[in-house]
């Protein structure tokens, strides 16, 4: 079990216990996984049990927090095509297809990428726990491109030092409905869990910091190829950004009005270009183009790309004709 210790100085009197701790250049845990190891009891604030990462810090307190040691891996290996972009003794850098969940849950324990990577590899990082080994960030299942994952605990905490200052380059494709209004933006909004339908995510406040740097690539008369910058990772941000904040729904997002657009006149072009661009396509029209790191042990600046899948050119050329009718 590894322990970090910190006095509270006075420039950080009344900051939230989470992110106090994540601020220290020795951490390099996440800090959702920090979160959740204070949840679970495993942060005190002067010798005391603090549960909550909300907790306001004091000046001159002592805060402790005990990560423990990676638990084993529990999971069956299986046998699956990867496309592997890059891999050596420390990483692999995969082209994520859509369909592909990227770890187990409590009820899903095989056919995720996980099960795929404890067959491809020799060995994973444990930090991730039982059921996420190696993962050091995800994709959405139905989002396409590339993802990295650590073979050893180093790497892990390497890579995820690089996620929590932002430093990674990560730079995702969409295709949405409409024209983004202004063409380039940068869309700050808090995303949390949406207080009616609990499988969705929302612009809410008090969500957690969610930021998205976007510009219009290509503009098409019922649509738009973007391309998008994260500087926070909040669970479906892209999605909940686009569609809530410039009413631009991805193509094919079931979940965020993707399928059903609204403000399209009904018009017979309109009805058939719909119907067009949803036979085309099977998954959300969001693909993770770009991915650029520092390698935690050889300290080479790496940077991979991968095209989009072949139903997102599609979506995409049907859009041009449509444009150029």
């Amino acid at each position: 079990m590894e322990r970090y210790r910190f006095p509270v100085g006075e420039e950080e009197d009344g900051a939230r216990l989470d992110s106090f701790i994540v601020s220290h250049r020795e951490v390099t845990e996440s800090r959702s996984y920090v979160s959740t190891l204070i949840n679970n009891g495993h942060a005190s604030v002067d010798g005391t049990v603090v549960e909550k990462p909300a907790h306001r810090v004091r000046r001159d307190q002592v805060v402790s927090l005990d990560v423990p040691d990676p638990q084993p891996v529990d999971l069956a290996p299986q046998e699956m095509d990867l496309d592997v972009a890059y891999e050596d003794r420390h990483l692999i850098v995969i082209d994520k297809p859509a369909g592909l969940v990227v770890h187990p849950s409590g009820t899903w324990r095989s056919g995720t990428l996980v099960n795929a990577l404890l067959a491809h590899c020799d060995n994973l990082s444990g930090i991730g726990g039982e059921m996420r080994p190696g993962i050091v960030h995800r994709l959405d299942k139905d989002t396409t491109g590339l993802m990295m994952a650590a073979k050893d605990d180093e790497t892990h905490r390497g890579l995820s030092f690089q996620l929590a200052r932002r430093t990674v380059k990560r730079r995702y494709l969409a295709l949405v409905w409409h024209n983004p209004r202004p063409p380039a933006d940068r869309v700050d909004a808090p995303i949390g869990r949406d207080p009616v339908h609990r499988k969705r995510m929302a612009v809410v406040d008090g969500g957690k910091r969610a930021v998205t740097n976007y510009r219009t690539l290509e503009a098409y008369r019922m649509g738009a190829l973007i391309a998008c910058r994260l500087e926070t990772g909040r669970t479906h941000q892209i999605r909940v950004h686009m569609s809530r904040c410039r009413d631009c729904p991805i193509i094919h997002d079931w979940r965020y009005g993707g399928c059903h657009p609204k403000g399209i006149e009904s018009t017979r072009r309109n009805r058939e270009l719909v119907s067009d661009l949803l036979r085309l396509s099977r998954h959300q029209m969001l693909h993770a183009e770009t991915l650029g790191f520092e390698h935690p042990v050889t300290g080479e600046e790496m940077e991979f790309q991968a095209a989009p899948p072949l139903e997102f050119r599609l979506v995409q050329k049907r859009l041009r004709a449509d444009t150029d009718e």
